[in-house]
């Protein structure tokens, strides 16, 4: 069935129809209801260039990737998000565009999106602390949504964020509460902004038990197996080891998980280790009981979440920039028990 047909069908011009399936603000949501359950009925599939034809939009989201020596976005975790994406992408007939871009390359990237017309919006991975991403695309008048936050951007932007300093003080207490007090902190790269939130987080829940962070017990790199690995290593190789990590990463988790048990520890009783970002469709936490304590946000849902954000905000350009900040979750695995006696 064509557009042409399911407007006859239902008796409407096919610009109304087209506009409802789009999402214009000014076809009423009753409208708009019965030409999406028409559509669903009648098994319609919009022509993707028709439908930009009919737009005057690209009907596709754009997401650039730094190739990066000090920050790789292409792991598990981006592809959680992209499915998470794409399902809304997808409900809403848009298609996406990935561009693979070396570091120093972003800016051109992102203005030849824009000149080309290839995207009728972006999503903005891995910010940090100041990112010049978001000015840039707030110039061009660009469509973005930032999935987390930048700390120092005081202008108005759109994101979507977990909020990753509670998620960390609320582990960090967790671990206090078992009675340890040698924590480690193996964190991603602190100028993203995550891994800042994240490291306050840490701090706050030491302070306020009267402890000092030691910087002997605090690790910040590119979230990999084997920097848990030799970060964990090196810690327990200490006198004064610790006796409970809280780690960035499922990935890195793992290797720490490999340093324990080469030390001769048993996980959750020698050492105890507590993980974030464990919903990994493709990357399990155990089956029945979770192996690891973690703090638990759906990057799929957030994908989702960002997508619809991204969405609305191109359907109606002059809308407010849009936030939301979602709470983590703290799972209890068997990766963590009380410290250690002497």
């Amino acid at each position: 069935m064509n557009l042409k047909q399911l407007s006859r069908h239902l008796g409407l011009s096919q610009t109304t129809v087209s506009r409802a399936l789009n999402g214009y603000p000014e076809v009423s949501e009753q409208t708009r209801l019965r030409v999406q359950q028409a559509a669903e009925a009648l098994n319609y599939q919009p022509n993707t260039r028709a439908k930009s034809l009919a737009t005057g939009r690209a009907q596709a989201i754009g997401h650039v990737l730094p190739i990066s020596s000090s920050h790789e976005m292409v792991n598990p975790v981006f592809g959680d998000f992209i499915a998470g994406a794409g399902s809304t992408y997808s409900d809403a007939g848009y298609e996406i565009v990935i561009s693979l871009v070396k570091d120093r390359a972003e800016e051109r990237a992102y203005r030849e999106l824009h000149r080309r017309g290839s995207v009728d919006g972006i999503i903005v991975h891995g910010p940090r602390m100041k990112d010049p991403r978001i000015p840039l695309l707030r110039d061009l008048g660009l469509p973005f949504v930032v999935h987390g936050r930048a700390s120092d951007e005081t202008g108005p932007y759109s994101w979507l964020d977990i909020n990753n300093q509670r998620a960390f003080e609320r582990a960090t207490e967790f671990l206090l509460d078992l009675g340890h007090r040698r924590i480690a902190l193996i964190n991603g790269l602190e100028f993203m902004d995550f891994a800042y939130r994240r490291r306050a987080g840490f701090e706050k829940a030491l302070r306020n038990r009267d402890l000092a962070p030691d910087p002997a017990l605090m690790r910040s790199e590119e979230m990999t197996e084997i920097y848990g690995f030799r970060a964990a290593r090196e810690m327990l190789a200490l006198e004064n080891r610790p006796t409970a990590f809280l780690v960035s990463s499922m990935i890195t988790a793992i290797g720490v998980r490999r340093a324990i048990h080469e030390a001769g520890l048993e996980l959750g009783r020698g050492a105890s280790v507590i993980t974030h970002d464990d919903d990994l469709g493709y990357l399990r936490n155990g089956h029945s009981v979770p192996i690891f304590t973690a703090t638990r946000s759906s990057v799929r849902l957030a994908g989702e979440r960002a997508a619809a954000m991204l969405l609305d905000c191109i359907r109606d350009p002059g809308c407010e920039p849009k936030t939301q900040l979602l709470e983590a979750e703290l799972i209890i695995g068997a990766s963590t028990g009380p410290a250690p006696q002497g």
